[in-house]
């Protein structure tokens, strides 16, 4: 799962998908939140769609630096910055951040595995209509 979380070394977030991290986070680098501010405000409703970049050194790069970022506590999404935080991925986004060809190696593996996962079909599965709620 940490290898497949470095997909978000490319991407954006929308604003109200990291708004409360970079206002009320206490594990976010304070230079960063205060970058991130500027296209996000602090009140809900008012520029939620606004964009940002997931990983902020090289955006549109398939690399290591997201697993960089996080050890500098500056991973834009909370669910992304818990990898680093003191528990048991640290030493995963560690070796990552150090060696991107193990990344690369353990990211193709881990798509090739969850390409192998059977969904449910048909009158056995269901398709939201929104990811975070059930039908």
């Amino acid at each position: 799962m940490v290898a497949l979380s470095g997909s978000h070394t490319i991407g954006q977030g929308r604003c109200v998908t990291f708004r409360d991290r970079i206002y009320n986070g206490t594990d976010i680098d304070a230079g960063f939140a205060s970058t991130r501010r500027r296209r996000c405000p602090a009140d809900n409703g008012n520029g939620d769609a606004n964009l940002a970049p997931l990983e902020l050194v090289t955006p549109n790069s398939f690399d290591n630096n997201y697993f960089k970022n996080l050890i500098q506590r500056k991973g834009l999404l909370q669910s992304d910055q818990v990898l680093f935080s003191g528990g048991s991925t640290d030493s995963i986004v560690n070796e990552y951040s150090k060696s991107p060809k193990t990344f690369r190696s353990d990211f193709a593996s881990a798509m090739l595995k969850m390409g192998d996962i059977e969904p449910l079909t048909r009158s056995a599965g269901v398709i939201r209509k929104f990811y975070n709620v059930i039908n």
